[in-house]
């Protein structure tokens, strides 16, 4: 009994890692935009988004339920199969992360879980029905959803404007992000903290500390907001200069538009338990304000990599996973193991992290980071299909051309 409730002592610590890095690595979510328009300082802005995706996690529980009650079955799966579905996501997260790729975090968690639950059980262990209806269709339809209603909104608030003064409207659009970048973040407290939350009493019922089909007990609530409330301000400052500058350049219009129809698809989906991707939804919204506006331009290069990038996702974190618990298998020193190269691994990764330090200082620059630099780390990782370039343009190649001394802080 000592060796389990260590090991459920471990899953626990993992799940909130695992916050952890899901706080950084969607900041760009809420906030990209926001801070490539100046609407808010980049320090402000992701302060703002912790304190609101805290809140965003009392809110509700439909999530929660879906990822510890309906994607696996709950008998069977040990804590240790947990501990591995855990590990494979953290991997993708602070992988994606390192090259400045926006992705989902939530689809890293669900084929983490996937691919540690049929290594353990096999294929049978997986709600099939569950994983099509509220993680496989919403990851097709809500980029979709939300870039055609930022389109619409984007090209709805430029024709609205034209007589108005543009300084004017500029600042009302800015107000109107705030207030819109507010909601995303509060979105995303009610969608993706209750990933943890799931996964926690997903865990907790397998080790038998709680009956079969519980809500999430109000600890679990409570540690896994605060989780990702920390993530969130230390902001993940690499995605966030990819969603604010790499996609596309947005105006305050643009950047409103974007934000308004993102939360919406994004409170929608949790309301109806859709374990729902942030990024893909914002992303999306990115993509279509982009498009909303005369003469705006979408990145395709960066777009392609980004859509690669979410393809992977699933298979990568259920690989990983897979491999984990096959290890964990073996006994409490295969367990020891993989916590040994989950530990080495994103030690290693930060340590790369630092060679080229992209913060609140320079989020928001044109300089080697901004194009040259994560473009390169994206094209070395995900290299375009053939046709696709990845050249960046001009202007950015330009800029990119110019050496910039990085910077001598440690935020992430």
């Amino acid at each position: 009994m000592e060796s389990f409730s260590l090991i459920l002592a471990i899953v626990v610590v993992t799940a909130l890692a695992f916050d952890f890095t899901n706080g950084f690595h969607d900041t760009a979510n809420a906030m990209a935009t926001t801070i490539s328009t100046g609407a808010l300082k980049p320090k402000v802005a992701v302060a703002m988004s912790a304190v609101l995706n805290l809140v965003g996690a009392f809110l509700s529980v439909e999530v929660a339920n879906t990822i510890s009650k309906g994607l696996v079955d709950e008998t069977g799966i040990r804590p240790e199969v947990i501990f591995a579905a855990l590990v494979g996501a953290i991997l993708w997260n602070l992988l994606t992360w390192l090259v400045g790729l926006p992705s989902s975090s939530s689809h890293a968690l669900m084929g983490g879980l996937i691919g540690a639950a049929i290594a353990s059980a096999g294929v049978g262990a997986v709600h099939g029905d569950v994983l099509v209806t509220k993680v496989l269709l919403p990851a097709i339809a809500a980029p979709l959803v939300a870039g055609i209603a930022a389109m619409l909104g984007a090209r709805l608030t430029y024709r609205l404007g034209r007589k108005a003064d543009g300084k004017a409207a500029a600042k009302g659009y800015r107000a109107g992000q705030i207030a819109s970048a507010g909601l995303v973040s509060l979105a995303h407290g009610t969608n993706d903290a209750q990933k943890t939350m799931g996964i926690i009493t997903l865990a907790l019922v397998a080790g038998g500390a709680l009956a079969p089909d519980s809500d999430p007990p109000l600890w679990v609530i409570l540690s896994a907001g605060i989780a990702i409330a920390l993530g969130t301000y230390l902001g993940g400052w690499r995605i966030i200069r990819t969603m604010g500058k790499g996609l596309t350049d947005l105006q305050p219009q643009q950047g409103f538009a974007a934000q308004t129809s993102a939360a919406t698809v994004i409170l929608a989906s949790s309301h109806l338990g859709f374990s729902l991707s942030t990024t893909h939804s914002v992303s999306g919204a990115v993509m279509g304000a982009g498009l909303g506006r005369k003469g705006g331009v979408v990145r395709w290069s960066t777009a392609t990599r980004m859509f690669v990038a979410w393809g992977l996702t699933l298979p990568a974190a259920a690989l990983v996973a897979a491999i984990a618990e096959w290890v964990c298998g073996l006994g409490d020193w295969g367990t020891a193991l993989v916590a040994v190269f989950l530990v080495a691994s994103s030690a290693a990764i930060w340590k790369i992290s630092r060679r080229e330090v992209v913060d609140h200082t320079n989020v928001v620059d044109d300089g080697p980071e901004a194009a040259g630099v994560v473009t390169q780390a994206m094209a070395a990782v995900t290299p375009p299909p053939a046709g696709v370039t990845g050249e960046p343009t001009a202007a950015v190649a330009s800029s990119a051309s110019e050496p910039k001394a990085p910077s001598a802080t440690t935020t992430v």
